[in-house]
């Protein structure tokens, strides 16, 4: 057994997500998953797997996009009851376990989705190679995290503001120092993994993956003038990063 942080199932921490997430301009909607979409191939007949699945909208968006069966896996119990309720299909399983232990399901996928998770994962190279293993030949392995520029500071992101409080510059630090971080988020105490990204780059390299493509989304002006100037700051350091990467065959 595995000891990544289950975050999700502490109940001030769930109540304050659940907020969040059904605030329809929280960034997950808004940036982060059309981005990760932007990158999603072809899912008709699709064996398809999503690490990290919470309520478990994007396994049920995956089946309507044609995939063949859908697995969810989530440390959560809570998030899982949410998706067994709201979110199951015929073709979708849902299984409640860290995504480290995915070698248990002994299934292959076409396709393997993450959204904003890999930063809560201790060994990532662990996680790495049981993807690749899991994989089909010339699989997909997509996935999303809070960018490392974020998850870098050991005492939290900090920003420099004018006297008007608009943000004027971010304040980097530690960023060369790969390791656990803990911060506030709801609750004290949240573990995640910082990794700069050519850590992140040379791991999935090693791993046998082939990056396709990288996206580090940020907002354009009509983005800012539509959901408000607080993301202008977006600017200056983006929130996510979110990498395509395939499985190279043989």
């Amino acid at each position: 057994m595995y000891n990544n942080q289950n975050i999700y199932d502490n109940e001030e921490f769930f109540e304050g997500y659940k907020k969040l997430r059904e605030n329809p301009d929280n960034a997950n909607n808004i940036e982060e998953n059309p981005a990760l979409m932007s990158l999603c191939p072809d899912l008709m007949g699709k064996t398809v797997l999503d690490l990290g699945c919470g309520y478990g909208g994007s396994c049920r968006r995956f089946a309507e996009m044609g995939a063949q069966s859908v697995v969810g896996v989530d440390i959560s119990k809570k998030m899982l009851e949410i998706a067994n309720t709201k979110n199951l299909l015929d073709n979708i399983q849902y299984f409640n376990m860290d995504m480290t232990e995915i070698d248990k399901l002994d299934m292959k996928f076409d396709v393997v989705f993450s959204s904003l998770a890999l930063h809560y994962v201790e060994d990532f190279k662990l996680l790495l190679q049981r993807i690749h293993v899991s994989l089909n030949e010339g699989g997909q392995f997509i996935f999303s995290q809070e960018h490392p520029l974020t998850t870098a500071p050991i005492n939290g992101v900090v920003w420099t503001r004018d006297e008007l409080g608009e943000a004027v510059h971010y304040n980097l630090s530690d960023y060369c120092r790969s390791g656990e971080r803990k911060v506030f988020w709801f609750v004290d105490e949240i573990k995640i993994f910082h990794r700069c990204i050519s850590e992140i780059v040379n791991e999935l390299i090693d791993a046998g993956f082939v990056i396709e493509r990288m996206l580090e989304p940020f907002p354009d002006e009509e983005f800012v003038e539509k959901y408000g100037p607080h993301h202008r700051k977006g600017i200056h350091k983006p929130n996510f990063l979110l990498i395509k990467a395939v499985k190279k065959e043989g």
